[in-house]
C-alpha cells in the first residue's frame, strides 16, 4: 500500500514539474497576456485521468498555486477587486479544473477518446474562467486590443460599447489562445493514448 502511495507521489511529483516547465515554453503569446503552450495542461489531465478527480483536482490546485506565484507580477496596478477576481478566475479555478481530466474514463470505453474529449472540457473550462477574468477585469483594455485585430475587431467596436464590449473582447481574446491550446492538447492526448506503452501505464 504504502509503496502504491510513493509510485502515486512520484508520478504525480515528475508531471507537476514537466506541466510547470511546459507551462513556459510559449508557442504563441498574446500581448495582454495567455499563450499557446507545448501542451503544458496535458500532465495535469493525464494525472486525473490515471488517478481519477479527487487527486487530480488536489494535483492541479498545487499547479494552480504555481502559476500564480509565478504570474503575480501581471496584477501589479490593478485595485484589490480585481486582484481577487484575477487570483480566483486566471488561475486557482482555471487550473484546478484541469484536475478533471479523467471524467470520461469509466463512460466511454476508447481511452484515446475518453483522455481526448476529457481535454477538451476541462480546458473549455478554463477558457470560460478566463472570459469571465478578461470581462471583470482587463476589460479596459478591450478599445486598445480590438483595434489592432483589423476589420473583425473595428466591427465588434461598431457594434458593442460598455459591458458588452468588455464582454465580447474577452470572449474574443481569449478564444485567440486557448482554442488552438485545446485543439493542440486534445489531438496530442488522443495520440499519446494510441501508444501501447504509454496506454498501459494509464
Amino acid at each position: 500500500m504504502a509503496s502504491t502511495q510513493n509510485k502515486r507521489l512520484v508520478a504525480t511529483g515528475l508531471l507537476l514539474a514537466i506541466a510547470f516547465i511546459l507551462s513556459f515554453i510559449k508557442l504563441y503569446e498574446m500581448p495582454w497576456g495567455g499563450a499557446v503552450t507545448l501542451c503544458s495542461g496535458l500532465p495535469i489531465i493525464l494525472i486525473g485521468y490515471r488517478y481519477g478527480n479527487k487527486w487530480g483536482l488536489f494535483s492541479a490546485f498545487i499547479f494552480s498555486i504555481l502559476q500564480l506565484l509565478f504570474g503575480l507580477s501581471g496584477l501589479r496596478g490593478i485595485s484589490g477587486f480585481a486582484v481577487v477576481v484575477s487570483i480566483l478566475f486566471d488561475y486557482l479555478l482555471a487550473f484546478t479544473c484541469l484536475g478533471l481530466g479523467g471524467m470520461f474514463r469509466q463512460k466511454i470505453k476508447q481511452p484515446a477518446g475518453a483522455i481526448a474529449l476529457g481535454a477538451v472540457v476541462t480546458l473549455f473550462l478554463r477558457y470560460l474562467c478566463s472570459v469571465v477574468s478578461g470581462w471583470l477585469v482587463w476589460g479596459e483594455y478591450a478599445a486598445d486590443t480590438l483595434a489592432m485585430m483589423g476589420s473583425v475587431g473595428q466591427s465588434i467596436l461598431n457594434t458593442f460599447t460598455g459591458w458588452q464590449l468588455s464582454f465580447v473582447y474577452s470572449i474574443v481574446y481569449n478564444a485567440c489562445y486557448m482554442l488552438p491550446e485545446i485543439v493542440l492538447t486534445a489531438v496530442v492526448a488522443a495520440i499519446l493514448m494510441r501508444v501501447p506503452q504509454i496506454a498501459k501505464q494509464l
